[in-house]
């Protein structure tokens, strides 16, 4: 059973027009598309808009940031705060999870704790040194 393949005949015999079309297609009534000048006249004023505003976006950005500047920093620096916060988190978790640090970590606490207990708290002139230094501290910090 051998196939045998059919050379493929043109519907038209005329090839100087260059195209084939089937004999009964009525090629009259098809839609048209409009001119590609008009469209590209379109395109070119969106174009020339978009470039327009691309052109004067850092001078937008810069004004917005003169008038904003102040939240702007605001807000910056609270999500830094918030992903240092997290980031801390995060350490002390994989901290707390090793064996023996935990723990370890729990004795130096209580014995920081009691040591400050036993040098400032106990005694009145103890007390006095440390509002001192405490009071110093916020001199410097925040001034007079």
């Amino acid at each position: 059973m051998e196939t045998e393949q059919k050379p493929v005949e043109s519907l038209n015999t005329d090839v100087s027009q260059g195209a084939i079309a089937l004999p009964s297609a009525a090629n009259n009534n098809l839609p048209k598309l409009p001119p590609a000048t008009t469209n590209n006249t379109q395109w070119q004023q969106v174009s020339q808009q978009v470039t327009n505003f691309l052109a004067e976006l850092p001078g937008y950005i810069g004004s917005f940031y003169q008038q904003y500047s102040q939240p702007i920093l605001t807000v910056l620096i609270i999500l830094s705060a918030i992903v240092t916060l997290k980031v801390v988190l995060a350490l002390v978790g994989a901290i707390n999870d090793i064996p023996l640090l935990a723990p370890l970590f729990e004795l130096i606490g209580i014995s920081y704790s009691g040591w400050f207990t036993f040098r400032y708290l106990l005694k009145a002139s103890t007390r006095q040194e440390l509002s001192a230094e405490i009071n110093t501290l916020k001199n410097q910090v925040f001034g007079k």
